[in-house]
């Protein structure tokens, strides 16, 4: 699996190249994710009275290729926060989505497509996670966006595929029955200009 995180690093590089195609380029994004690990409508409700608790941030480049059907590259790199009763649990990953987008009326178009994640960091308040059964995992994103000239700004939906549950130790180094879904489920709201 690390080998396909990889190889899609090596698409993204690779694709810059192709960027010098009319409504092609490359760009920086950046802008702000609300989610929970593992369900994100019950996180939803659960923090509606607290809705600053889940939200975290991006930032990251993109590729362009193609200009009313476009492939969209991306490499970003993501800190989310979930608030649970017993703490905060923090996660670092770096996602490579692999979007296919389509203008569907004037400045606004739609787009989706698998999203690698790989898993960097995690930290759960006092406790250590000792063991995420997978660092890298794959998902979905598909959303809308809105493009005038270099400015762009979109929202999207990301979900994880496949379970991926941490195992928690305390500092006396006794491992916590508790399993926590580190399955990223969330609403992202991005910012991006066209270099």
């Amino acid at each position: 699996m690390k080998n396909l995180f990889f190889t899609a690093l090596l698409v993204v590089g690779f694709s810059t190249s192709l960027f010098a195609q009319k409504g092609s380029g490359f760009g920086i994004k950046a802008g702000l994710n609300y989610g929970g690990n593992g369900d994100y409508f019950e996180s939803v409700n659960n923090n509606f009275q607290n809705p600053d608790q889940n939200i975290g941030y991006h930032i990251g480049l993109f590729g362009k290729l193609g200009n009313k059907i476009y492939f969209r590259p991306e490499l970003v790199y993501t800190k989310i926060k979930s608030d649970y009763n017993a703490g905060d649990f923090d996660m670092q990953k770096l996602d490579v989505p692999l979007l296919v987008g389509l203008k569907v009326l004037g400045p606004v178009n739609v787009f989706a497509g698998p999203s690698l994640q790989y898993i960097l960091d995690t930290d759960f308040d006092n406790l250590r996670v000792d063991d995420i059964e997978n660092d890298f995992s794959v998902g979905l994103n598909f959303g809308i966006g809105l493009n005038l000239n270099r400015l762009g700004i979109d929202l999207r939906y990301e979900r994880g595929f496949s379970d991926n549950e941490a195992t928690f130790i305390d500092n006396n180094n006794i491992i916590s029955l508790d399993r926590l879904d580190t399955r990223p489920e969330q609403l992202i709201l991005s910012l991006s200009y066209k270099i």
